[in-house]
């Protein structure tokens, strides 16, 4: 899998577009599924992304002790 080069925010403001999109009631059901299966996978490069972060914050602080 490519590195991703996105930041947190890049993922989350997508995710935001991927569910105007999922919100629109002509959208087709072949659509929805695609459009869903991307925000998650938006939401979950975020969530990686703060993951390290919070990780990374608490080296940090255990080290400076």
């Amino acid at each position: 899998m490519a590195k991703d080069k996105s930041s947190f925010e890049e993922n989350i403001d997508k995710a935001k577009e991927i569910l105007e999109k999922l919100m629109d009631p002509e959208i087709s059901m072949s659509e929805g599924i695609k459009h869903y299966k991307d925000g998650l996978k938006e939401l979950q490069l975020a969530t990686k992304k703060l993951e390290d972060a919070k990780l990374e914050y608490q080296e940090l602080n255990t080290t400076d002790d």
